[in-house]
């Protein structure tokens, strides 16, 4: 029997009393019961009436001295800590008294679920963040791993990635300039909706009456960016194209954003131009030309899997035999830098059928391959087979591509974490060629431009040449489904400052070979 909590009946119930920090508390959470529901109550020192599992966090004011205390109720057992601390408020101090809280109920979690998550406490997506300052500061590898075990309790070999990949961000982004920016362009649509996808698409059977009004208000869009870009005095640094599937477009399609990026930005100074080409059902010879013919440099083609059986679980059209050829084409086509995309713990998967992925792409030699580990999104359609999905093996496969690839000559250079996940795995990316340059800047200066018409969150970071950053609320196209019809709405660019390098960062992996750098 799994020790991951299964039960997705009852929410658990975290009540708080004397302050409101419910963020840190629900990752810690999440770490523990992946796959459960959460309910906050406030102003409270007692779980409801009935209830039979929760936790209760209290934080007193007592003079110069703050009193915290934590209990748990789960699994039949009660157990609780207490700790006093000198005064300290959640208005003013928030992250100390979230730290606090945290790992309080982090050691309670821990040894009532007999559960020793390999990242501690560290709830977010971006580990190197917590690297960078200390490397600044000009601490050594094993001083910077002593301070990050002793205060987040992060595992050996995760502190050595941590560092490593830290170490390999460096160069790159010395050579970012200075009012770079990264330019991504959503294309939000695909031949059909992956089981395991969370993403804002729509299938293109859904969807195809929409699309010409899409990229003509796209382009639009692109022409109101382009002329902030210049009026800011900025530099394109790299471009992405993502979705979706950008390849579901035809290549006339293609063709009218990319002349939309040509027209509208200075291209000159690229580093990497990237199309996220994703099926490989929806690339041609034609739109493989169309690509080559802008500039662009970088593609994806991403089976997933190389299990047929697998693809049709997970709601995919395509099969094996048409990845082979889809990559062939490319390589045909000009392209020398090419990634594949594969997730461990796809639904019907197993440990050999994932062995044999590996293989099979590993023989074709592609330029970087990305492994995530599968991690079940609420929007998903698959996350309401979470119960069954927590015991599949998908750390063993995530283990054997760490064994197998390295023997290859791949070395990770970029990783990242999902917060509702199945197992503590986290998302890498391994590479035999040119460094992933959009994702790394990108996350690591948070200067991207994310330009798209689709109904989707509005908390990405943009770049601005006084601060560094600025975030931008762009005009939007809603899509409703229910008339399949277009509505527009219309907003202002809205630009609020951020604080001087407000970094986001992912981990990357390292080339073996120094020469790829």
């Amino acid at each position: 029997m799994s020790n991951v909590e299964t039960n997705l009946i009852k929410p658990f119930p975290v009540a708080f009393s004397g302050h409101t920090l419910k963020y840190e508390i629900e990752c810690i959470c999440k770490i523990f019961l992946p796959m459960r529901k959460f309910t906050f109550l406030y102003d409270t020192t007692q779980l409801p009436a009935g209830a039979e599992e929760g936790a209760v966090l209290i934080l007193e004011e007592l003079g110069e001295q703050s009193r915290f205390w934590v209990q748990v109720q789960y699994r039949g057992q009660v157990m609780e800590q207490e700790q006093q601390f000198p005064a300290c408020s959640p208005e003013t101090e928030k992250q100390l008294c979230e730290y606090r809280f945290s790992a309080m109920l982090f050691r309670l979690l821990e040894e009532i679920t007999d559960l020793h998550p390999a990242w501690g406490l560290l709830t977010g997506i971006r580990p190197v963040k917590k690297v960078q300052p200390l490397l600044r500061q000009g601490l050594s590898k094993a001083e910077v791993c002593e301070k990050l075990h002793e205060k987040y309790w992060i595992a050996p070999e995760k502190l050595s990635l941590v560092y490593d990949t830290a170490m390999v961000q460096q160069p790159l982004l010395e050579k970012t300039p200075k009012h770079g920016i990264s330019l991504y362009v959503s294309i939000p649509f695909c031949p059909t909706r992956c089981s395991y996808c969370s993403f804002v698409s729509h299938s293109i059977a859904q969807a195809q009456n929409l699309i010409p009004a899409y990229l003509e208000k796209l382009c639009e869009e692109l022409k109101i960016w382009g002329q902030l870009v210049r009026e800011q005095e900025l530099l394109v640094d790299t471009v992405y194209f993502g979705g979706g599937t950008p390849t579901s477009l035809t290549a006339a399609q293609l063709e009218q954003v990319l002349t939309a990026v040509q027209e509208n930005f200075d291209l000159s100074h690229l580093r990497e131009y990237c199309v996220e080409a994703g099926r490989p059902d929806t690339i041609t010879s034609e739109k493989l030309e169309t690509l080559r013919r802008f500039g662009v440099d970088r593609i994806s083609v991403n089976p997933q899997t190389m299990q047929d059986h697998v693809l049709e679980t997970i709601g995919r059209k395509h099969t094996t035999a048409q990845t082979v050829e889809a990559f062939r084409m490319a390589r045909a086509a000009g392209f020398e830098n090419i990634n594949m995309d594969l997730i461990a713990g796809l639904p019907d998967d197993t440990p050999e059928g994932f062995h044999d992925t590996l293989e099979q792409i590993l023989a074709l030699d592609p330029d970087s391959i990305t492994v995530h580990a599968l991690t079940l999104k609420r929007a998903a359609n698959l996350f309401a087979e979470g119960e069954q999905q927590v015991h599949n093996p998908v750390e063993q496969m995530v283990q054997e591509s760490m064994r197998l690839l390295p023997e290859h000559g791949y070395a990770p250079y970029y990783m990242y974490r999902q917060k509702i996940r199945i197992s503590e795995i986290h998302t890498l990316m391994l590479r035999n060629g040119a460094i992933r340059q959009f994702v790394i800047i990108m996350c690591m200066v948070d200067s991207m431009v994310r330009i798209s018409m689709a109904k989707m969150r509005r908390d990405l970071p943009y770049i601005s040449r006084k601060k560094r950053n600025m975030r931008v609320d762009f005009s939007s196209i809603c899509l409703r489904h229910r008339k399949v019809k277009m509505r527009q709405k219309v907003r202002r660019a809205r630009i609020i400052k951020l604080p001087l390098h407000s970094h986001m960062e992912h981990i990357l992996w390292f080339p073996i070979r120094a020469d790829l750098c």
